[in-house]
Order: C-alpha cells, then structure tokens, then sequence
C-alpha cells in the first residue's frame, strides 16, 4: 500500500515538473488547496479497500509535504509578484 501511494505521488509530481515556471508557482501559492483536493480525489478514486483508503492516505501526505516544500524552496507568485523561496528562479 506504501508503494501505490509512493506511485500515485510520483505521477503527481512528474506532472508538477511538466507544468511551466510561471503556472506552477500560481499554484503554489495555493498549496493548501492542491493539498484537500488531491486527498480527496485520491480517496474517492480508491474507496472500498483497507489497503486502497491507506494508499490514498499516504499519497495525500506525501503530496502536502512536497507542495509545503516546493513552496518553501521555490516561492510563490501572488497576482504579479513573486514572492521566492530559497532558491529563486529565473522567469
């Protein structure tokens, strides 16, 4: 159950990776929305299983400790400034 969650975060996170600069610190900014939303979305998706809900669970805490990170090393853009983390990137 820890592998599929494992995996489910890892699709997420390719796909963060694909996202343009500019598109993913705009969401950044909302991470405690991206956070909810993949959780329950997660959990409906794999609903009915012990091992499917912990999967889910593990998926949704990884994905909250790696939008809190993101946000905390790469910033956030908030209307048309960018607010940079500790790593600031080239736009």
């Amino acid at each position: 159950m820890f592998e599929t969650g494992l995996a489910i975060f890892l699709g997420l996170l390719f796909i963060a990776i694909k996202l343009p600069r500019r598109t993913l610190l705009r969401l950044l900014r909302h991470d405690m929305a991206i956070d909810v939303c993949v959780t329950l979305l997660v959990l409906a998706i794999h609903f009915g299983t012990f091992s499917g809900v912990m999967a889910a669970t593990f998926a949704g805490l990884l994905t909250s400790l790696g939008t809190s990170t993101a946000k905390r090393l790469f910033g956030y853009i908030q209307g048309d400034v960018y607010h940079h983390g500790y790593m600031r990137l080239e736009l």
